[in-house]
């Protein structure tokens, strides 16, 4: 990704749309800005002003211009931003008219939020954070992203940082200076212990979230298991308010592992219908039963189907607290079924007619909250989101134990200052070439 000239792309989305937004960034945003408007002055910074937008003599459109003269813009760069018709033609027809601009080139994707980067707008886990938000299909996740956007992740990791190096400091100024420090080697040693094991506990408290953070960020997986023609797919369908799976009353209709994607009660959530679990007929049926198998032991919610005055049989060994238990067709039978979990535990069971509807608010209302109990901390406190950043804390907490336990002050030095560079690679502060091509790309165009 190239980070010099200046770059344009439509920041607004693709289609037709009342109003489009075309971001400029760089050295030659000013001139462009003053070709395609016609003047030789540009509008007072941060004031929308109304333009006639020109391709040489032709007239494009008629709309507002913004101008952002660095280093006061999103990407510390002279930026301008052209407000014009969202039809189609037009905006091609504005970035034709860029195009042929000397020194103008379309932006890559994620180029305007990487110049911000490089420019020291934001850190990365600001950058990953609006890129997060831009995604967000649900509530729970907008706040989330929006939090991490705002910096509450880095300002946490770049607080540890800080604690790292003024230890890191202290340890090498005794180390360089020793007839000049007020304490001696092995005293100052000492002092800065306290610290490192403050760090931690917090790095440890940190890391042993559940992943809530990432699995709001991708959503809970939950998988519906069951025997054939328990009505896996009907609840599916339920759940999603469309038709979804196919039901069929043949048994064994579904062969593989069907997702689908939903916003539950502001939680996002990956539900999964799977094939009937029984003995397979066929080597299909019987690969299907093992993916239904492998997708159940991954899921972080099982919602076992069974049928009203059915049985238990293929599923017992399946109910522990992580599973819900849907009694299915009650208003065909009566839901007498009694369970009993792993060690005498009692699952959750939720009476329920699909083709009714009867019962389908109480089970969703339940599910909802096992969703939220999982989750809710994530939304609102700062959560690891990305296995890059757990794998950088990992080798932080790895580095601060060996610190700890070190006698040498040299070697403790050392991995105390492995420890910040591995914290300070999650923000971007050092070290982090490699990872930014990864970050960047998951931005879309104009962004």
């Amino acid at each position: 990704m190239a980070s010099q000239g200046t770059i344009f792309a439509l920041a607004s989305g693709l289609g037709r749309a009342g109003i489009a937004v075309i971001r400029i960034s760089g050295p030659a945003a000013g001139q462009a800005l003053r070709q395609l408007a016609g003047r030789d002055d540009l509008p007072p910074p941060r004031k929308a002003r109304r333009a006639d937008f020109y391709d040489g003599d032709s007239s494009i459109d008629r709309g507002l211009c913004l101008w952002f003269p660095a280093p006061a813009s999103f990407t510390g760069e002279d930026v301008a931003e052209l407000h014009v018709h969202g039809g189609p033609a037009v905006i091609r027809a504005v970035c034709d008219a860029l195009g042929r601009i000397p020194g103008l080139r379309p932006a890559e994707p994620g180029e305007f939020s990487r110049r911000a980067f490089q420019n020291n707008k934001m850190d990365l886990t600001e950058a990953e954070g609006l890129a997060d938000l831009v995604d967000a299909e649900t509530e729970a996740q907008r706040r989330q992203a929006l939090r991490q956007m705002e910096g509450a992740l880095g300002r946490l990791y770049e607080t540890w940082r800080g604690g790292l190096v003024a230890v890191l400091a202290r340890l090498e100024a005794e180390l360089d200076f020793p007839d000049e420090g007020d304490v001696p080697q092995d005293k100052a040693l000492a002092s800065v212990m306290p610290v490192l094991a403050g760090l931690e506990i917090a790095l440890a408290t940190h890391l042993t979230d559940g992943a809530r953070g990432e699995r709001l960020r991708d959503g809970i997986q939950i998988a519906i298991l069951g025997p054939p023609n328990a009505g896996k797919s009907s609840l599916l369908n339920a759940l999603a308010k469309r038709d979804a799976a196919i039901v069929s009353a043949i048994a064994g209709t579904t062969r593989d592992v069907l997702e689908c994607h939903l916003d539950l009660g502001g939680y996002p959530v990956v539900v999964a219908d799977t094939a009937g679990l029984r003995e397979a007929g066929d080597p299909i049926e019987a690969e299907g039963v093992r993916r239904a198998k492998a997708r159940g032991a991954a899921a972080d919610l099982k919602l076992i189907v069974v049928e009203a005055g059915g049985s238990l049989e293929g599923v017992a060994q399946l109910i522990d607290r992580n599973a819900l238990v849907v009694i299915n067709k009650t208003d065909l039978k009566q839901a007498d079924l009694k369970l009993r979990g792993i060690d005498g535990a009692a699952p959750a069971i939720y009476p329920v007619s699909v083709k009714t509807g009867s019962g389908m608010p109480a089970l969703i209302e339940g599910l909802t909250a096992e969703v939220r109990q999982r989750l809710e901390s994530a939304a609102y406190h700062p959560a690891i989101t990305r296995a890059r950043h757990r794998a950088a804390l990992e080798e932080c907490r790895a580095a601060v134990d060996r610190a700890l336990n070190g006698a040498a002050p040299e070697l403790v030095a050392e991995d105390v200052r492995l420890a910040a560079r591995a914290i300070g690679r999650i923000t971007g502060r050092v070290d982090v070439e490699d990872v930014l091509d990864v970050v960047f790309r998951e931005f879309c165009i104009g962004k």
